[in-house]
């Protein structure tokens, strides 16, 4: 077993993952657990022998039929991936169950996982709460973060923001990326601490420079932003959105479009705005859906297009984003590039206007007065008919400014 190790690590020796497999099969074959588990996790990434997901199932199984945690945990692995048996949550649980009752911390965090979000066994945050505890408790950063957010929520057990930062820290002292990130936005908001910028910028660099995307945005919007006590800086707000941008985070590409199209501390550059507004509008990203099409409207950045300013208008609209309704509402009130439409100008009035957007009640007291009493109706039908489609816009602690219905 040892010498397999040797060959798997590549300890003293030149790893050799076939080498490896020889040798755990000698001592799993003489009924070795942790030999078996070895052997089954070469079989399951293929390393060293063809990978054979029934194979690794089976040595892990010997081990698990001698009350092995970790094999027991393993199995409720290939049970979740549904990798050599069918997909099954519920059979998950049981195999993570037998392990965690064994103090198996990362079976305790995973049956958690399964109770917090209902799968494959009633959804309880109580339960999820205990199996989180005991792996927290273990020092599992995962489950401290876990246990954090319950607290933070909520949820199974009282609101307790400060409880909820004793869990972060620890997680955060092992250098826990998402757990730096969580203290910066505790810090950021002033939740269960003092309102510190400076302390949270202290956070989110630490995960930033991890990689974090999300911790990198939060940086952007800090600089971007300023404070009392944090001076503010367009550069440095730019470098941060641009390594979240890069990794795919539509939020930091929104507000990296946001800084071109503004020209704050950086030359004004519609190209690039309209470059990274369609990054994270690709992505589904609601605000950014609705600049993109004030770019379209005003042909800033790219030629002016009124059909394909409808189009963007109408994905981030449909998603419920109030500024994008009111545009679409104008667009058919005015009749740029279409035929006027009071009825469906009405109804995007309407819909922005019953979330409080100031010029959209204006617009809809103007059109209501030009339209007949049948068309009024129509419109109100629609509305009451109207449900948001689409992906949400994602959610961050805290955004760039400037979402404004001609920006």
């Amino acid at each position: 077993l040892q010498l397999g190790q040797f060959y798997a690590d590549g300890i003293e020796i030149p790893q050799d993952y076939a080498e490896a497999a020889q040798w755990y099969r000698l001592a799993a074959r003489q009924g070795l657990p942790q030999a078996q588990v070895d052997l089954g996790h070469l079989y399951r990434a293929g390393q060293g022998v063809t990978q054979d997901y029934d194979e690794a199932f089976s040595w892990y199984f010997k081990a698990a039929e001698q009350n092995y945690a970790a094999a027991q945990f393993y199995i409720g692995q290939l049970c979740r991936a549904g990798q050599g048996v069918p997909q099954d949550n519920t059979e998950a649980a049981n195999w993570y169950r037998l392990a965690a009752e064994q103090g198996y911390a990362n079976a305790q965090i995973n049956l958690g996982h399964l109770y917090h979000r209902g799968q494959g066994v009633s959804q309880s945050y109580k339960e999820a709460l205990h199996w989180y505890r005991l792996a927290a408790e273990q020092g599992h950063a995962i489950a401290q973060i876990s246990l954090g957010n319950l607290y933070h929520k909520g949820h199974g057990v009282p609101q307790n923001h400060q409880e909820a930062i004793k869990w972060y820290r620890l997680a955060a002292e092992q250098g826990d990326r998402n757990a730096l990130t969580n203290l910066g936005v505790m810090y950021s908001q002033g939740t269960g601490v003092p309102q510190d910028y400076r302390e949270a910028v202290k956070w989110y660099r630490l995960a930033a420079d991890q990689g974090h995307a999300t911790a990198q945005m939060s940086l952007g919007v800090l600089y971007s932003q300023g404070a009392a006590d944090l001076p503010q800086d367009h550069k440095e707000a730019l470098r941060w959105y641009r390594l979240a941008a890069d990794q795919g985070h539509a939020t930091a590409a929104f507000n990296l479009g946001n800084l071109y199209a503004d020209g704050s501390g950086i030359p004004q550059d519609y190209k690039a705005a309209v470059k990274w507004y369609r990054k994270a509008a690709d992505q589904g990203h609601s605000s950014a859906q609705n600049s993109l099409g004030n770019r379209y409207r005003q042909g800033q950045g790219v030629p002016q297009d009124y059909k394909e300013a409808v189009k963007w208008y109408r994905l981030a609209a449909d998603q419920g984003d109030v500024y994008a309704q009111n545009n679409l509402g104008m667009i058919y009130y005015l009749g740029e590039g279409m035929p006027q439409d009071y009825v469906q100008a009405c109804l995007w009035f309407l819909l922005a206007a019953a979330k409080g957007n100031k010029n959209a009640i204006k617009a809809y007291g103007n059109i209501a007065k030009k339209m007949t009493e049948e068309q009024l109706i129509q419109a109100q039908e629609l509305a009451q008919r109207w449900k948001p489609t689409g992906p949400p816009s994602p959610l961050t602690p805290l955004s760039h400014k400037g979402r404004g219905e001609r920006k």
